[in-house]
């Protein structure tokens, strides 16, 4: 397996690569871990995309998940499979509200409940947002993929995958 689960924040796209690689084990990565060094700003585009595909070498089988467009796109080539999560912002809203701490990425419930106002404005911002991070890279990437792809719009959907 080598797959790309693109989408936005909250789509699912944690939910589901933890789920598909319960019954077939592979490595995983977050673009998450590999976008930001520690704080609020982008790392080098470069470095972030060397360091994917060091992951890729590294392993013969996995999962790379997140919402960076400009990530996947250098990438796009190495996977097998594509699968585009895009089940509307209400959803990724209700998903973001309902998430349990993530100790990955925050030292507390507390700061990640801080967080949550601006997390939300950004996930209701993914429809028109012209950047890597919204729906009209994330369309054009999945458009141009020739390859085996998948776009689930509804949670129901990813139990199907």
């Amino acid at each position: 397996m080598k797959m790309v689960i693109l989408g936005n924040a909250g789509s699912g796209k944690s939910t589901l690569s933890k789920k598909l690689i319960a019954m077939e084990p592979a490595a995983r990565l977050s673009l998450d871990d590999v976008a930001f060094d520690a704080g609020p700003e982008r790392r080098q585009l470069q470095d972030s995309i060397n360091q994917v595909k060091r992951f890729i070498a590294d392993n013969d089988s996995w999962i790379i998940e997140g919402c960076y467009a400009d990530i996947i796109e250098a990438i796009l080539a190495d996977c097998d499979e594509l699968i585009f999560l895009n089940p509307g912002v209400d959803v990724c809203i209700a998903h973001c509200r309902s998430r349990p701490w993530e100790p990955d990425k925050f030292s507390s419930k507390q700061e990640q409940d801080d967080y949550l106002a601006n997390l939300l404005v950004w996930v209701r911002t993914y429809e028109t947002r012209a950047d890597e991070y919204g729906l009209h890279q994330h369309r054009a990437l999945y458009e141009s993929f020739d390859g085996k792809k998948r776009e689930l719009n509804h949670p129901s959907e990813y139990s199907m995958v």
